[in-house]
């Protein structure tokens, strides 16, 4: 492998060589990507907080004059049931969110192991086919590191390129010869090994076409402008306009998870390919 070589995701610029220019993509020691996510973060809990505190004034313009006396415990009841479901529905979406995201994680470490077991298997195996299987499973790897992480954040499809060279690799391996025990089991091996890698490719396009639903959106953010109407009741003091602000900012901040991990092979919450990018700076290095 080149000593220049720069391995390429969406979200995540990895380099293994000195004096890249994709190294001077940093701002004081920070990474531009990292100041992007921070600014976006800040966003969304800025525009939180606005739609609440937005909410809050309008109904007070509207309402105030008409505030009595047993209001605010009213106001207290509509606030907690709204609260209540709206909270529920933001843990059961960012739940989801997370357990998909470890789910891919786990997939992609199975996928690297089971590549890393044909490529060590093949040598044991022997033959002249060692060459062409190698050199095939580092391009698929290379493949899916460079143009498929992308790919299925832009329009949800697998690499086509990789495709192929798992096709090259499974015909190679159907039709190795196997003329003792040994070579029989290996041989075995490897087809089960990379008929997993077609499995867990199948399981990761599922996971690029995979989405927030629009109605959850929806849910979320008249949820939280409800709840910044029931709020008119209380006067409008310093006090009372922090605590609806530390309501609304961490309200922002799970939504801004929950946009992250909507889309794991996109910023700003992509999952790095880091077991695919460690097999070609280690077990695959010449």
């Amino acid at each position: 492998m080149s000593d220049a070589a720069v391995f390429r995701t969406t979200q995540y610029q990895i380099c293994l060589c000195v004096n890249c220019p994709i190294c001077e993509q940093y701002f004081f020691g920070v990474s531009v990507f990292m100041i992007n996510t921070v600014i976006l973060g800040i966003a969304f809990v800025a525009g939180t907080i606005l739609l609440v505190l937005f909410g809050y004034f309008l109904m007070r313009r509207i309402a105030a004059a008409h505030v009595v006396s047993d209001s605010k415990d009213l106001a207290g009841s509509v606030i907690f049931r709204i609260s209540a479901l709206h909270g529920l529905i933001l843990a059961l979406v960012f739940a989801q969110q997370m357990f998909e995201y470890h789910k891919l994680q786990d997939e992609t470490v199975r996928e690297a192991s089971v590549i890393t077991d044909i490529y060590f298997d093949i040598e044991r195996h022997g033959g002249p086919e060692i060459l062409e299987i190698r050199t095939a499973l580092q391009k698929y790897v290379a493949l899916v590191v460079n143009e498929e992480w992308q790919s299925l954040s832009e329009d949800g499809e697998l690499s086509s390129a990789a495709w192929k060279e798992w096709e090259k690799i499974y015909d190679t391996l159907l039709d190795l010869e196997a003329n003792t025990p040994r070579q029989e089991d290996l041989r075995r091996f490897m087809l089960s090994d990379i008929r997993t890698v077609a499995e867990m490719r199948d399981r990761r396009a599922g996971h690029g076409l995979k989405t927030v639903s629009n109605m959850f959106w929806f849910a979320a953010i008249s949820g939280i402008f409800l709840v910044s109407l029931a709020y008119y009741c209380f006067t409008p003091t310093l006090h009372h306009i922090v605590l609806i602000g530390i309501f609304a900012a961490f309200t922002g901040i799970i939504l801004f998870f929950i946009f992250s991990f909507s889309d794991p092979f996109g910023a700003p919450g992509a999952l790095q390919a880091s077991a695919f990018e460690r097999l070609l700076s280690n077990n695959f290095a010449d």
